[in-house]
């Protein structure tokens, strides 16, 4: 076996060593940390714990200064384990690429990150274990990420089935879109929907539902893109892109899924307004429920300036 070959299968230090450019780098590892986790793309790996094994080596710089056995000094071990923590509890992935690619960029924003080997393998699906391994270096991570740059609030706008089908929806887009934070638009779902006698299958139709409208939506208002995921979402709000929320997979791949708000497209609102940490949450034409938790303002319908408290 020549040594490419033994490298490709070894622990991520070897290649490392291997690969090592700058002799002033110095490495902490992670071997074999085991989690279990939801995560897959299959329908059967849904409602499934695996367990995930982790081996990372992270290359850091030489630290010139007396350490004096300050811990702040280094770049700690928890450091690499809270990455892996933060990004397995953000949402639910499907695929291990992607887990491997956030939880790389969440090491290297360390200052004394330079170089990540990362190998997460499954060890329960089939008869071995079943990996990614990639490495990543300070350039693959953007500018604004190591800068820890952080968006502004997004304020989230709930539309009724009734503010839907409103003549003044795009004068009320052209004010809200002035007001001076990150626009996301909610809206309301098909309440005619008949039962479809299973649980998970109910919360993929009611959540269909809405998606139809907030494509629909999209279609008459230009100016807004539909997001799907976390990561769409993040992005619009970072770069002030007005954008529905299409709910499906962010609800389903949630790692806590509210499932049980679906029937309440206000409270699926509330929820979003709570993971994302939403300025506010305006509702043009309908009335507030009890149990919000978030701050809410209830706009009538027939409003035409929506701009005004």
């Amino acid at each position: 076996m020549n040594d490419e070959i033994k490298q490709a299968f070894a622990h991520p230090s070897v290649r490392s060593l291997a690969s090592q450019t700058d002799p002033m780098l110095d490495r902490i590892s992670l071997r074999d940390h085991i989690v279990s986790v939801e995560i897959g793309a299959f329908q059967a790996e849904r409602d499934l714990m695996q367990r995930l094994s982790f081996n990372v080596v992270v290359e850091v710089r030489h630290v010139t200064q007396d350490l004096d056995d300050d811990v702040d000094l280094i770049l700690s071990y928890d450091s690499v384990t809270e990455a892996i923590n933060i990004e397995l509890a953000a949402e639910r992935l499907n695929l291990l690429e992607t887990l491997a690619e956030r939880i790389a960029d969440r090491i290297l924003r360390e200052p004394q990150a330079q170089r990540v080997f990362l190998r997460i393998e499954k060890l329960d699906r089939g008869g071995g274990a079943l990996g990614v391994e990639i490495v990543r270096e300070l350039s693959d991570v953007a500018r604004s990420t190591i800068l820890g740059h952080a968006p502004d609030p997004a304020r989230i706008v709930h539309l009724s089935a009734v503010a839907l089908e409103s003549a003044h929806l795009g004068h009320w887009v052209d004010q809200l879109s002035a007001m001076g934070a990150p626009l996301i638009f909610t809206v309301a779902g098909d309440d005619k929907i008949a039962d479809v006698g299973s649980e998970t299958g109910q919360a993929h139709v009611d959540l269909l539902a809405i998606e139809q409208k907030a494509w629909a939506f999209a279609a008459q208002e230009p100016r807004c893109a539909v997001v799907e995921t976390r990561t769409e979402l993040d992005w619009a709000i970072k770069n002030d892109q007005i954008c529905v929320w299409a709910p499906r997979k962010f609800v389903m791949d949630a790692v806590e899924s509210p499932i049980s708000l679906i029937n309440s497209p206000l409270a699926l609102a509330d929820w979003l307004a709570t993971q994302i940490g939403a300025l506010e949450v305006l509702v043009i034409g309908e009335d507030l429920p009890n149990g919000i938790k978030t701050t809410f303002r209830s706009i009538p319908v027939e409003r035409i300036d929506i701009s005004v408290a």
